[in-house]
């Protein structure tokens, strides 16, 4: 564990939309190196549960907030609970995203709206609330989950990766701001991850753009996790974006 970690006081973590896929591997791998962690879910509270109580049987904190981070409102109060029940807000995971997937001549507005108010909004909403805890405690690390969409574009999905290359520039503009505060503030950006989202998409899509991947594979999960602990746990490490996607974007 990196020295920036280790702390008489355990470290606190939010992690948006941490109840599956990639958020899951994610809250798991936190609680496996020993942090307290909140899991923000949207609406499946059983799933939520399930997740919780196997983490508590092997010994890790955690809590469950069910919320609509794309509601600034909701994200601050969301916050303000964590920081109530647990303290502090050390680590924060801007997980949470939805795809409304479209041509953009067949876009409608509500479809555009509803991506960039979760995925882009609130990841604003929630920096803005964590920034509080994190200053006042002169410590803060935020990650960011953006996708190499937002790098490398994608057909049909003109509102995602906007959202997606927003973070990016989000998070370069706010590390700037907030890196004399001991706060970092970075991205990770996945390819192609084994998740439910991609379980969705067609053969013949999901066949196409796993051809383009060099290692010849899509990542799991806990290999995105192990990007987010990497940064987490890096102290002068900041304001970058760490591509994991198997070679298929080369800058």
């Amino acid at each position: 564990m990196g020295a920036a970690i280790q702390t008489e006081e355990t470290r606190v973590a939010l992690i948006t939309g941490g109840s599956r896929g990639i958020g899951k591997a994610i809250t798991t791998k936190l609680v496996a190196e020993g942090i307290r962690v909140v899991i923000n879910y949207l609406g499946n509270q059983q799933r939520a549960e399930e997740l919780a109580d196997q983490l508590r049987q092997s010994g890790g904190i955690v809590m469950l907030a069910q919320g609509d981070i794309s509601d600034p409102a909701v994200a601050q109060s969301l916050v303000d609970n964590v920081v109530r029940e647990w303290g502090r807000l050390d680590i924060l995971v801007n997980n949470a995203g939805i795809t409304r997937d479209n041509l953009l001549l067949r876009m409608r507005p509500e479809e555009w709206d509803a991506v960039l108010a979760t995925n882009l909004t609130g990841m604003f909403a929630c920096s803005k609330a964590a920034l509080r805890s994190m200053i006042k405690h002169r410590f803060g690390r935020i990650v960011n989950i953006s996708s190499i969409a937002g790098i490398m574009g994608n057909p049909g999905q003109t509102n995602y990766a906007a959202s997606k290359a927003g973070m990016i520039g989000f998070s370069r503009a706010l590390a700037r701001e907030v890196a004399s505060r001991n706060i970092t503030v970075n991205v990770v950006a996945p390819g192609l991850v084994t998740t439910e989202l991609t379980e969705g998409m067609t053969k013949s899509a999901y066949d196409g753009l796993l051809a383009q991947v060099p290692l010849g594979r899509a990542a799991e999960p806990r290999e995105i996790a192990e990007a987010v602990w990497f940064l987490i746990e890096s102290d002068y490490i900041t304001g970058q974006t760490l591509v994991v996607d198997g070679g298929l974007v080369m800058d």
